[in-house]
This record gives C-alpha cells, structure tokens and sequence, in this order.
C-alpha cells in the first residue's frame, strides 16, 4: 500500500493524521484548514483500550501508534534543534499553559496559532515521521 493523499488538499502524499477523527493531511496549513469545521472521533468497534491519566485528567487512545514509544521519545529529547527551540521563553509559556489546562486539546488549537509553536510542532513530527525530499 502506497502513501496516502492529503485528504484536505488532495495534492501531497499525507504525513500527519488527524488526532480527532483520523483525517490524513500534509502540513499545518491543511490542519489549520481542516480544523474550521469541528470533526469527531469516528465510532470505534474494536474494544477499548485503558484511559491514560495526566494531571488528574483521563484521556482515551484509540489507536496504540497515538501512543509514543520509548525510542520515539528519545530521539525527540537528543534531538539538538528540540533543545535549541526550547530556549524560546514563548514556546515554553505555551507548552506550560497546554500541560497545565483543563482542555488540553483547546489550549493546543490556540497554541498553533503561534509561530513558534507550530515551527516547534513541525520539528517534532519530521523528526518523528522523516520524510525524504
């Protein structure tokens, strides 16, 4: 099976899905586009997997690739430009506000307004998910 098309944009092979309903998309702007009209999680038959707690809140994970592995984590943490990005006293401001919400998803929509966060987001998923130019 070959890569996936950009389901917003219909032009680039996907990198990234869609954390709510699972929609494959290309870059932040077709995210940014795809997230004007609310979408949901689509219904689930397979069975349910635990909740995952954080700061008292219990959140759901449908599918275990949403899950970071150790190896993943990792390479985020030794990564030099991660470290470089989170020098940046706004980027942090931000990360904090995220970790510390009662709605972390909503906090996380604001966040990507910021162009620090949204550079500091497009690290992370090249780093997580490389993809040859």
């Amino acid at each position: 099976m070959g890569p996936r098309k950009c389901e917003v944009c219909g032009d680039a092979d996907s990198k990234y899905k869609c954390p709510s309903c699972l929609l494959p998309y290309c870059s932040i702007p077709c995210f940014k586009k795809h997230k004007e009209i609310p979408c949901m999680k689509p219904p689930s038959p397979q069975s349910i997997p635990a909740p995952i707690s954080h700061n008292g809140t219990s959140y759901q994970i449908d599918e275990e690739n949403c899950v970071l592995k150790r190896s993943q984590l990792e390479s985020i943490a030794a990564s030099n430009e991660i470290r470089d990005a989170l020098r940046n006293d706004e980027l942090r401001k931000s990360i904090l506000k995220i970790d510390s919400s009662k709605d972390a998803f909503e906090e996380l929509d604001k966040a990507m307004e910021g162009q620090s966060f949204k550079e500091f987001a497009d690290k992370i998923l090249c780093l997580l998910s490389p993809q040859e130019q």
